[in-house]
């Protein structure tokens, strides 16, 4: 046990008991404290400084990488160790790894600490040792072995005892003795990277001990190293120095650490300890003078005071955060030192240069003073457009919501006018009272200058809008229209984002500094890339320049798959860049921050489990990083640094490496010079604002000068210490797609990605995995889950393995239950080790829980380690109800305990509302006093749940903070606005479940729970919340439950005579078989509690019927299916409305352009509604009511109908279209459910009829990211977002939102295909719309569904998919009039299949819809568009027949 001085009793829990790593047997009663690096363990434990300390870590996870040899390297010396042995007196940690990983690793921690005879101990809440240090300073301690009797041990004071007589060699000792300069070096505990960087720049290095006497003749520079104690205790040391420096001509002198405590006694300054010392990587220190900031790696516990510095002395550093003196220097003497160690090792090489200053002095034995230039003045602009990123997409997604609302938040503070474009309705960014100024419009050169124009903005940012900003930015560079209306570019240069995009220049400017990216080429053409990779040899990888997400990218084995790969790449860019394949390879990530002053910090390091090859947005990723040793951590540091100098970055950027998992030697991947999707996960996994901090810096503020926003006393020029572990997993949605290929690869596909935090990487990990999925309960494949399931097949054999997709995480954990062993997967899969070790601690454990039949036979330190391994309640009750063992671990006492991330590993006080929940942990970081209002957050993007739920969540909680609620915010997602802790009180990033939800609600014990924000997700969980009596607000969850169970909303409509589709609940196949005979197919298969029609199908026949069944009973096995008649060629309506105990208070209504069977997510939304007459209006009122009546609806709910009018479903909770009907119609319907769910007065809205200007909602879609994905709609939704512009009407703002998704207008040749509802009507149309003679030309074509082979005219067919190949065509229309709504998958290759794939492949405008074709022709003939010719195409249908004027 480790008993402290206060009294405080450190005791083991039940089962994470102390392990004694040592077998020596003894008790130590010493100075105890703390140290944040998270990396460089071996380095600190040999660091003579911690001569008779017990060493408390900060980060959980220590001993990833195993320990080294002791072999020697350069001059003699360790190539891997500070000194000949550990001087720590014990290791104190939170979790040990035990099956390290590391090509450099001979043994692991344990066994080392054993060799060495030093005691390790295991199981600490180590965050709340570090707490109590802060708190009460670094105190006095006892490791007191079992058996011994505690208070027979006194304690005892180390620094009592001159530590530098222990520490110091005994003899003198020369190492390069060939060097030119003599340099005298005083051994007070010296580290060995001291000498090594003495020697390493030519000089003769004499070490001699602490008390030898000094005589100037004997060197040419005298150096005095760090040691450990009091300086006080050194008097010998300290007058020896005097008699060579207190001269009128004294020779050179550099002291690190100690030895500027000792110069400082030299001239008669004062010394004095600190409350517990700065020991960490991450310290920030201030140059006087120039007021440049640099990190740096300290480990003291005295300082110096500065204000008893002689006159003629000055002071050279300051510690950014606490101020205490960081180096001193001589007004005229060449004599200085410092109290950080610029040696590093561990930590930093900021400031290694000063062994260069150093050494140059003494070469030349003058004055070392630097320069004091000063910083220039910036001069703040007066308005400032921002370029968003449009409508979310594969690769492109919220997290731009997130970064854009901070640049406006941080312009704003700065009294900044902002204007923003984005059409990107569903965004926080474009509500009211954000930016000043907001322009829905389509974010291309043309609409940008017109804004531009009207606006006169002195500076644009470019950054914070992803791939779609960037490229605009640089076309309107290229175009001179930021020259010509003066506009400044703020942040990254132009010309600096050019370097970063164009491969050629980016390689030619890596070779100016030393360093490489892989070997690769840049290719203007086929031709071009074929012989780059026969230069370069295969594989290759072929990636496009300027995009994003690795948009046409792909590995290429052979000519024909690289010329394949080429060509589909070139309908995306210009160029292409060809690589070397370095498959295999880890994955390596640094998010870097600099200014305008060349200040410039990496704020987190992230590694990809999976390695290089595939995406990293497609990657599980880890932050920090858990495999690399210091010196890789601090090599990919420096160089990412010197990357950025060179590149003049200013703001934020990332940059990616190749690191070889057998060696030192990495590569440099890409940098990107903007915010990106790394940047949002960094800034959650951190707690440091990258996009605010970045937009400060492009308005050219000084980094110091910005505060840490977490603490409000220290600076941001730092770069963060975690002491947890963060581990991000993708999510995908390839289910919804046909024929789409889910193989994983370096272009991404996932549509969203998840965050977890905790204290163990299993523990995160596993989260993670819920969180992605809520129906993930095990992690092994051993439970058929219709998203996983149902095409794996076993045993498994190497392909499996080999190959990604979106399973491999599960097939690698069946994988190790059916007895693969790590190394076997490693040599498949190229997982570090580590990871795999980790991966099998979790199956390992699931076993032995299966091993108990009941779970009250289960032992409590069993359940105690399923919890911090990860393991949900649902996973251990495997025999019982969830509940069950929810009240056995309160019986046990096995509780969450909550934690904060306060970005500095709780070196310094902070007042944190960001929370997690760990079961590695014995207290609460802050206590439950004050009454909050819980909103529960919509979790991970995916398709049907993305930004427009976070715009409710965000609204909400902005609505509650304005009526004076204190607001407690649940989510997991790192690209939200809603993640952003400053939005709310409290923030807890962690599980949308019962059981997390429920421990954040006995502990906080709020006023109640809204769970109406956050889409489907919280309402999954209404029912089981509500009979734990947890308050819930707004509508009952008996009510939101009739509305969500298919068969009792279809009973109480037709309870209360509310027209719906005849209707029947799936009892048995056989019934639901002659259901729908009985009505008559197509029938609609509706399964409940689902979100985006999950398992929602359209069935023609009695086989579609059987299959669909399964899959909707897979999906929804607590609750009924229902089937229901489909109305075919119907109109859909949309209703949006908010009710207050029944009462309806407000209503909008908006129509879709597609005929129902398009699910509302991918349908074109019109309001207010253009084409429905009073009447229909005047019924949908009445429905609307009466539902909301008889539901007893308080808050938000939304209606979809068919405009005969039949009910189709009701949501009780906010709809996708909350935000596009709010801002659109002008009333805050969030807001106004908001104050109703809490009671207060609100006043009628009635119907609401907008203000006079037309709204168009578009969906985007991200089929060009989904190989071979059929483009076809149905009641299932596959869209990933969506843009929203305004017009006077609906052909305006219909246009200008399709501008938006990147559709462009036709100039030249469209391809119209037509199959109508007549199977003799066959008809394809190739037509010139330029306004030279046109020319036509008819081909025939068989019905879609036939065969290939099939078909007579197959030359003529060729040529026409060789026009797609060769881009002859600006659009293609693509009708197909049969089974609107259903998605059947033909087990022939179609034409339409090929059709529509070929000009998604090749960036051709697609348009699938015949009411679009209609809408669009419509706004041809309405819209004058002058840069086109007119044209005009009138469709009629009911008569099979197309008349062409």
């Amino acid at each position: 046990k480790v008993l402290l001085i206060d009294g405080t009793l450190l005791l083991p829990d039940m089962f994470s008991h102390f392990t004694l790593i040592s077998r020596k047997l003894i008790d130590y009663k010493l100075n105890i404290l703390f140290q944040t690096g998270m990396v460089g363990y071996p380095e600190a434990l040999t660091d003579p400084s911690y001569r008779c300390q017990l060493l408390t870590l900060t980060y959980p996870l220590v001993g990833n990488y195993g320990v080294p040899p002791d072999e020697e390297g350069e001059f003699g010396l360790s190539k891997w160790f500070e000194s000949s042995r550990i001087h720590a007196a014990a290791l104190i940690i939170g979790e040990l790894s035990e099956n390290p990983s590391h090509w450099s690793s001979t043994r692991s921690l344990d066994q080392w600490l054993k060799e060495q005879g030093v005691p390790g101990v295991q199981g600490i809440d180590t965050r709340r040792l570090t707490k109590k240090i802060r708190e009460k300073g670094t105190m006095l301690g006892k490791l007191v072995v079992d058996g011994a009797v505690a208070d027979n041990i006194p304690f005892e004071n180390p620094d009592k005892r001159n530590l530098v007589r222990e520490v110091s060699m005994k003899e003198a000792k020369v190492f390069n003795p060939s060097g030119t300069l003599r340099i005298t070096v005083v051994d007070c505990g010296i580290k060995y990277n001291q000498i090594r960087c003495l020697a390493q720049r030519g000089a003769r290095v004499t070490v001699v001990p602490w008390d030898h006497p000094l005589d100037s003749a004997d060197f040419d520079g005298l150096f005095i190293s760090n040691g450990p104690g009091d300086p006080q205790l050194c008097q010998t040391t300290i007058n020896n120095i005097r008699r060579v420096v207190c001269v009128d001509r004294p020779k050179p002198l550099f002291g690190i650490c100690l030895g500027h405590q000792l110069l400082s006694l030299v001239i008669r300054a004062k010394t004095y300890k600190m409350k517990y010392g700065n020991r960490g990587h991450n310290q920030p220190c201030i140059h006087k003078g120039t007021d440049r900031c640099f990190i740096t790696s300290q480990n003291h516990g005295f300082a110096v005071d500065p204000d008893t510095l002689p006159a003629d002395w000055d002071v050279l550093f300051t510690n950014a955060n606490d101020h205490t003196n960081e180096g001193i220097v001589h007004n005229t003497k060449p004599l200085f030192s410092v109290q950080f160690h610029p040696e590093h090792m561990a930590g930093p090489t900021d400031l290694v240069s000063l062994f260069d200053v150093f050494l140059d002095v003494v070469r030349e034995h003058k004055n070392g003073n630097s320069t004091r230039s000063g910083m220039s003045p910036y001069v703040i602009p007066r308005k400032v457009l921002i370029l968003g990123s449009g409508g979310l997409s594969i690769g492109q997604a919220g997290e731009f919501d997130y970064s854009g609302s901070q640049a406006i938040k941080a312009l704003k503070e700065e009294n900044v006018q902002t204007v923003l474009i984005n059409p990107n309705i569903a965004t926080v960014q474009t509500s009211k009272g954000l930016a000043d100024k907001v322009y829905f419009l389509p974010i291309t050169p043309e609409y940008v200058t017109q804004v531009i124009k009207n606006e006169r903005p002195d500076g644009v940012l470019l950054t914070f809008g992803g791939q779609t900003a960037l490229n605009c930015g640089v076309e309107l560079t290229k175009l001179g229209v930021l020259e010509k209306y003066k506009v400044r570019v703020l942040g990254t240069p132009v010309a600096s984002i050019e370097m970063t995009e164009d491969r050629k220049i980016f390689v030619e400017k890596m070779e100016e500094i030393n360093e490489h990216v892989a070997p690769s080429e840049a290719a203007l053409s086929v031709e071009q890339a074929v012989a780059a990779a026969e230069r370069l040899g295969y594989p290759v990888l072929v990636r496009s320049a300027f995009a994003l997400g690795g948009l046409g990218s792909g590995f290429a084995n052979n000519r024909e798959e690289l010329t394949s790969l080429v060509t589909s790449a070139f309908a995306h860019t210009s160029q292409v860049l060809v690589d070397k394949s370095l498959k295999g390879w880890k994955e390596i990530e640094y998010e870097v921050v600099r200014d305008a002053y060349d200040n410039c910090v990496t704020v987190c390091n992230m590694e990809n489990i999976d390695p290089l090859g595939i995406h990293t947005g497609e990657s599980i990723v880890v932050a920090p990083s858990q495999t690399l040793n210091d010196y890789e951590y601090n090599m990919l540091r420096n160089t990412a640094i010197k990357v950025i100098r060179h590149l003049g970055i200013v703001g934020e950027c990332n940059i990616q490496y190749a690191l070889n998992p057998e060696s030192e030697q990495y590569y440099i991947i890409e940098v990107n010079a903007r915010l990106s999707r790394s940047s949002a996960l960094a800034s959650k996994a951190t707690g440091y604002p990258l996009a605010y901090v970045a937009a400060k810096l492009g308005l050219g503020i000084p980094l110091p000068q910005l505060k840490n926003s977490v603490t409000n006393s220290t600076t941001a020029n730092f770069e963060p210490s975690l002491d947890y572990c963060v581990v991000k997993v993708p999510r995908w949605d390839l289910s919804k797609f046909l024929r789409v290929s889910t193989k994983i690869g370096s272009s991404m596909k996932s549509v969203g990605e998840v965050m977890a935090i905790g204290r163990s990487f299993e523990e995160a990990f596993q989260k993670a995995l819920r969180m992605v999925d809520e129906n993930c309960i095990v992690l092994t494949l051993r439970i058929s889950w219709a998203n996983f399931l149902n095409d794996m097949t076993f045993p498994f054999g190497q392909q499996e393995l080999q190959t990604p997709t979106d399973k491999r995480i599960f097939v690698l954990a069946s994988a190790l239950r059916a007895g693969y062993t790590v190394d076997q997967l490693y040599e498949l899969t190229k997982i570090d080790r580590w990871f795999l070790h980790k991966m099998k601690n979790i199956t390992d454990h699931e076993h032995l829980l299966e091993t108990y039949n009941q779970v009250t036979a289960m032992p409590p330190e069993v359940m105690r380690k399923a919890k911090q391994l990860g393991f949900s309640d649902k996973q251990i009750a495997l025999a019982v109800t969830e509940l069950a063992v929810r009240k056995l671990r309160h019986d046990w006492s096995i509780l969450p305990v909550v934690k904060q991330i306060d970005t500095v590993a709780a070196e310094w006080p902070a007042f944190t509302n960001y929370l997690y929940l760990t079961y590695h942990g014995t207290e609460d970081d802050l206590s439950f006093s004050d009454q909050h209002v819980m909103v529960i957050g919509s979790g991970v993007y995916r398709i049907g749940s993305s930004v427009e739920f976070d715009w409710c969540a965000v609204g909400c909680i902005t609505e509650l903070r304005k009526m004076g609620y204190k607001t407690i915010m649940v989510n997991y997602n790192p690209e939200t606005v809603s993640t952003d802790y400053d939005m709310c009180d409290r923030l807890y990033f962690d599980e949308i479940s019962f059981e997390v939800v429920m421990d954040i609600y006995e502990r906080e014990n709020p006023e109640g729970v809204i769970l109406s924000m956050g889409g489907q997700l919280p309402n999954n969980i209404a029912m089981s919340l509500h009979r734990q009596q947890c308050r819930i607000l707004g509508t009952s969850p008996e009510f939101i439950d009739c509305a969500e169970n298919r068969f009792k909303f279809s009973r109480m409509l037709d309870t209360i005579s509310i027209s719906q589709p005849q209707w029947k609940e799936l009892s048995d196949t056989e019934s639901a078989v002659k259901f729908c005979e009985t009505v008559g197919y197509p029938c609609l298969v509706r399964p409940s509690y689902v979100l985006s029609g999950a398992a929602m199908n359209v069935a023609y026949s009695d086989s579609d019927l059987e299959k669909y069944l399964s899959n909707a009973v897979a999906v929804s096995k607590e609750h009924p299916v229902v089937i229901s008649k489909f109305i075919q060629e119907a109109k859909e309506i949309d209703v949006d409305a908010v009710a207050c105990d029944g009462v309806v208070m407000a209503i909008a209504v908006s129509e879709h352009v597609e005929n129902a069977g398009v699910h509302s997510g991918d349908a074109t939304l019109v309001t207010p509604p253009q084409d429905l007459n009073q009447k229909t209006i005047e019924r949908i009122k009445m429905i609307v009511h009466a539902i909301g009546q008889e539901l007893q609806v308080t808050g938000p709910f939304n209606l979809q109908l068919i405009a005969k009018v039949f009910v189709i479903e009701c949501n009780v909770r906010v709809s996708r279209s909350f935000p596009f009907i709010s801002k659109t119609l002008g009333v805050d319907l969030v807001a106004l459910a908001t104050q109703a769910i809490m009671g207060e007065e609100v006043e009628p809205v009635g119907l609401m009829r907008g203000k006079g200007i037309v709204g168009v909602k578009v969906p985007q879609f991200s089929f060009s990211r989904l190989a071979g994905a059929d483009v076809v709609l149905g009641v299932e939704m596959t869209s990933t977002g969506e843009v929203a512009c305004f017009g006077e009407n609906r052909y305006e703002a219909y246009l200008k939102a399709m501008l938006s998704t990147g559709f462009k207008i036709p100039k030249k040749n469209i391809l119209l295909s037509i199959v109508s509802c007549c199977p003799q009507f066959r008809l394809w149309r190739l037509w010139d719309t330029t306004c030279t003679p046109a020319w036509v030309t008819a081909v025939d074509w068989p019905f879609e569904e036939e065969e290939d082979s099939e078909c007579p005219t197959k030359e003529k067919q060729r040529s026409i998919m060789n026009y797609l190949e060769e881009n002859h065509f600006d659009l293609v229309i693509n009708l197909s009039m049969r089974n609107s709504g259903g998605r059947r998958l033909s087990s022939f290759v179609t034409k339409g299949y090929r059709t529509r794939r070929m000009a998604i492949d090749y960036s051709v405008p697609l348009i699938i819809d015949i009411k679009c074709t209609k809408l669009f022709v419509q706004v041809k003939i309405t819209v004058n568009v002058t840069y086109l010719c007119m044209w005009k195409l009138c469709l009629q249908l009911n008569d099979s027949r197309i008349n062409m004027d």
